[in-house]
């Protein structure tokens, strides 16, 4: 799992690794965490929004925590854990989803 991951990100070189913050299976909330430990990269978990700064080698990760919100300031290649309100999903409307014969 983990391990499999970061040998991925070093060979393609990327700069961010976006994961879930949860399994579904067992919900243990780690393999975020042991990705960046492996990758020695700095990590941002329950991520519930993301700006990438102008010079494009810093990475804000606003998360929420017990008392409101925390910003973080990663320095890239970086490792984030999404919450679900990073998505905001986009409904397709009935006009845009019907088949015109």
């Amino acid at each position: 799992g983990a391990q499999r991951r970061a040998a991925l990100a070093r060979r393609e070189e990327v700069d961010l690794v976006l994961l879930g913050k949860q399994a579904i299976d067992d919900d243990c909330n780690q393999t975020g965490q042991m990705t960046a430990a492996l990758l020695d990269w700095p990590q941002g978990t329950f991520a519930s929004a993301l700006t990438l700064e102008p010079d494009g080698q810093w990475l804000r990760v606003e998360r929420e925590v017990d008392g409101g919100l925390e910003t973080l300031r990663l320095r890239l290649p970086a490792v984030v854990t999404a919450d679900l309100r990073l998505n905001e999903p986009r409904y397709a409307t009935l006009p845009n989803i019907m088949v015109r014969l």
